[in-house]
């Protein structure tokens, strides 16, 4: 986030982004939307959301849309060996499909979801895809089911659950959702009982990098944007 004082007059999606670091990260959509951020005037959180997303009605800044993003990240998931490719006849064409090819980080993903939202004291624990030195573990994984949730796919990860366990693994993450989408970040006690140690983890990794709070207040700005989404479909 820009460090202008001034910033927190303003909601969360209003605040202006900068690029500090144009390193790249070798995932190629996010180093194009880095380029374009680099060379870019500064723009909201919320701006460039519209934008990447192609949900912009003005024709000066549909440059900025993101291209063949589904298709892309298939690719990029294929190379890691997560996807494989295959060829699909449907009627008169025949059309490539990614079926996985490797189970084991799908499950990995449904397990660390249902760990957050049903368990009382939640601990995850370390494996390929979350090592345990891994920074902001606890904040990637609650960021990771609150996008999945704005995006109408969280009950993917929750159909081994039954109705009421289903129900209030929803609760809990509207919870979430809402504690984080705020900055700094405020945890209350949930209504559900699960996750009470959510508040202590997560404020240990946001202290423990005083020197990274302007990034996770995109973060929370982003998340911000996911609580409008329902409301701008």
């Amino acid at each position: 986030m820009s460090n202008d004082p001034s910033r927190r007059r303003f909601p969360l999606p209003d605040r202006l982004i900068e690029v500090v670091d144009d390193a790249l990260t070798g995932e190629v959509l996010l180093d194009e939307a880095l380029k374009m951020m680099k060379q870019s005037e500064k723009m909201s959180v919320g701006t460039w959301i519209d934008l990447m997303s192609g949900e912009t009605w003005n024709l000066m800044k549909i440059g900025y849309q993101l291209k063949q993003v589904r298709e892309r990240l298939c690719k990029g998931l294929v190379d890691k060996g997560i996807l494989r490719t295959e060829k699909r006849n449907f009627l008169l064409f025949d059309m490539a499909t990614h079926p996985v090819a490797d189970g084991g980080a799908k499950d990995e993903i449904r397990r660390r979801v249902r760990n957050v939202l049903t368990q009382r004291t939640v601990v995850l624990p370390s494996s390929q895809f979350l090592p345990e030195n891994l920074e902001f573990r606890y904040t990637r994984t609650i960021s990771m089911i609150c996008a999945a949730y704005a995006a109408n796919v969280l009950e993917n990860a929750l159909t081994t659950l039954g109705h009421e366990a289903r129900e209030r693994a929803f609760t809990q993450t509207d919870e979430l959702l809402a504690e984080y989408s705020q900055w700094p970040f405020g945890r209350k006690a949930t209504s559900t009982g699960i996750g009470a140690n959510i508040s202590q983890v997560i404020a240990e990794e946001v202290n423990g990098a005083k020197d990274k709070e302007l990034q996770l207040e995109v973060v929370a700005a982003c998340l911000n944007v996911f609580t409008r989404l329902d409301s701008l479909l």
